[in-house]
């Protein structure tokens, strides 16, 4: 099994990736393998809403959405981190997500997953709701931990004092791998994700 780090800092080696480190080194432990994943540095594209990843099967901007969405595929979970900016994710982080969820949802789809921020002091529930939509809108366990998803610090050697956001990670990390276990257990089992009915609506029809 492999759970797949998402990092939508610009920064490798900053706090989100410190964050994501206590994550992976949980799951490790548990015997899961983990890949990690930069959004990186460069400017990217929103989605302008043209509809051609339905004829395509992939976005139409060859970037890293479409990597993304690829290595979705071939992962049992997810870790979504990032840096919060004005009480949000980061943009490059949001933008990419838009467009992998939207072109490849069914790579997502009954994975399970779990959003982690990192910031100096305040903003990080509200990111992690926004980030956790994406998983709720693709009928995707959400992975707890016992307290938020969060650390604090403005360098990776202050989050390495945050010992309650350290421990937060870790446990992220065991929850994820006694999850993934439940899920493949089911599945020797034949228990496998329901067929979901798809209605769509514009709130007048």
């Amino acid at each position: 099994m492999k759970v797949l780090l998402v990092n939508g800092s610009s920064r490798e080696n900053g706090c989100t990736g410190a964050a994501l480190a206590e994550v992976s080194r949980a799951l490790q432990e548990e015997g899961i393998q983990t890949e990690s994943m930069m959004i990186g540095n460069q400017p990217l594209p929103d989605c302008v809403a043209c509809r051609k990843c339905r004829e395509l099967g992939k976005c139409v901007f060859d970037d890293v959405a479409n990597r993304l969405a690829e290595k979705a595929r071939e992962a049992d979970g997810f870790v979504f981190g990032s840096p919060v900016y004005y009480a949000h994710p980061s943009a490059r982080l949001l933008a990419a997500m838009d467009r992998a969820f939207y072109s490849g949802k069914e790579n997502f789809a009954f994975k399970p997953a779990a959003a982690v921020l990192s910031a100096r002091r305040a903003g990080t529930t509200a990111s992690m709701d926004v980030i956790n939509k994406y998983f709720t809108i693709s009928s995707m366990p959400v992975v707890s931990s016992n307290y938020w998803n969060q650390v604090h610090g403005n360098q990776p050697e202050e989050v390495a004092q945050d010992l309650e956001g350290k421990m937060t990670m870790y446990n992220i990390g065991k929850n994820m791998a006694w999850l993934l276990r439940c899920i493949q257990a089911g599945r020797e089992q034949g228990i496998f994700p329901p067929h979901n009915e798809k209605i769509t609506t514009n709130f007048i029809r």
